[in-house]
């Protein structure tokens, strides 16, 4: 075949193009391709054996804190455990990312309170004793205004949550909610807390 019979009928501007087909490899990844977009459909959005990007994140986090907490081993929620880990540098930023994730949005970033009470103040509702903040995370309070975290959190997450809110006591920062409850006693020493 010679240039000229390649050459197409129709002319743009006096210009002419070659009748080119598209290769054969291009049609079979074009059809590879649809016919793959279709299997991908259907079990992206119909098989029980799919995952949502929201169960690929609880997935991810769980690995990351059963890697985080291998070295911690089960923590127990009492007095002794509660002030040691309120001690721990390390264990503060993890604490501090499960509080402004599960906690910030009623209490405040920094715990002054906002729809959920202050907790930098020495005044308290249902605390009298460090291990009363853990009860209070894990079963909630107030008839269900405070939520129970024990079946989104695990005993580490709460423990290390309740040592942080156990930290903040004592900031006194001003929120639009004044101090509600009794005034308790300050926690013990991080000494006595040691083993």
């Amino acid at each position: 075949m010679s240039r000229e019979d390649r050459l197409m009928e129709h002319e743009y501007d006096g210009i002419r193009e070659y009748d080119n087909p598209t290769p054969g490899w291009w049609h079979a990844i074009f059809i590879g391709t649809v016919l793959f977009s279709i299997v991908y459909f259907v079990f992206w959005h119909f098989s029980p054996m799919a995952y949502s990007v929201h169960e690929a994140h609880e997935a991810a986090v769980t690995r990351e804190f059963r890697r985080l907490f291998a070295d911690l081993g089960e923590l127990a929620p009492d007095e002794r455990t509660l002030l040691t880990v309120t001690a721990d540098e390390r264990w503060r930023a993890v604490a501090a990312g499960v509080f402004t994730a599960n906690c910030a949005q009623c209490h405040g970033q920094r715990g002054e309170g906002l729809v959920g009470p202050n907790l930098t103040d020495d005044a308290y509702k249902w605390v009298k004793r460090v291990e009363d903040v853990y009860a209070v995370v894990a079963d909630g309070a107030a008839a269900g205004a405070m939520p129970a975290w024990n079946r989104r959190l695990s005993t580490n997450e709460m423990i290390l949550v309740a040592s942080y809110v156990a930290r903040m006591r004592g900031q006194s920062l001003s929120g639009p909610r004044g101090a509600e409850g009794d005034a308790i006693p300050p926690w013990p020493s991080v000494e006595a807390g040691t083993p």
